[in-house]
């Protein structure tokens, strides 16, 4: 199984290089990404963040600080924005309650302890919680979503009904505890999802095709 991860590694970068996921300025905007980004796209995400910076609310103390309809009006390009808003206010309590709201705080933890921390937190689901983890705090997990069952149910490699974390273990109990592979192979995958395996399969020029 390590060889066919590692090939389907080498031929994804090789024919698409790095990705420079995930896109943001420092740890904590990664942490709010990946809660906004729960059920739409980064383009939406991006407008959401943009608000935020305009107000100058991108910072722990400002969303704890911040009426909930002025955070929800911020945050409305997102989609969802009433319910990413109790979910912003719970991550940021969290992490100024138990962290100080500092990131090198985070950092210190460690991965199994902090990553329950997370999962406890409101609205803070595996794939968010492995987000921040790995994009925002450079901890060795990685990252399964829809795009990565999707490409490896269709290679045969593993069913899509698997759980979370059968899929996770996939990786992590075969390939290096390495940041930057798992970086690298999670971005991978959202670009061959998007461009290619999509829900109606378009395999013409996908890296994977063979």
């Amino acid at each position: 199984m390590k060889n066919v991860l590692c090939n389907i590694y080498k031929k994804s970068y090789s024919a698409l290089g790095p990705q420079h996921w995930w896109p943001a300025n420092g740890p904590f905007e990664v942490m709010v990404g990946a809660i906004l980004t729960q059920n739409t796209n980064w383009s939406n995400v991006e407008k959401a963040i943009d608000n935020l910076k305009t107000a100058q609310a991108l910072t722990a103390v400002a969303i704890n600080t911040m009426t909930v309809s002025r955070l929800a009006g911020l945050i409305r390009p997102a989609g969802y924005y009433n319910v990413k808003t109790k979910r912003l206010k719970s991550f940021v309590d969290f992490y100024i309650k138990k962290y100080g709201g500092r990131v090198g705080n985070l950092k210190k933890c460690k991965t199994p302890v902090l990553r329950e921390e997370l999962l406890n937190v409101h609205g803070i689901g595996p794939e968010t919680a492995d987000s921040i983890l790995l994009y925002a705090l450079e901890k060795p997990v990685f990252v399964i979503d829809a795009y990565t069952k999707r490409i490896l149910s269709r290679h045969g490699i593993m069913d899509d009904s698997e759980t979370y974390d059968s899929f996770q273990a996939l990786f992590q109990n075969v390939l290096p505890l390495n940041v930057e592979l798992f970086n690298e192979y999670h971005a991978l995958f959202v670009r061959i999802g998007k461009e290619f395996c999509k829900p109606t399969p378009s395999c013409s020029g996908c890296p994977l095709s063979e």
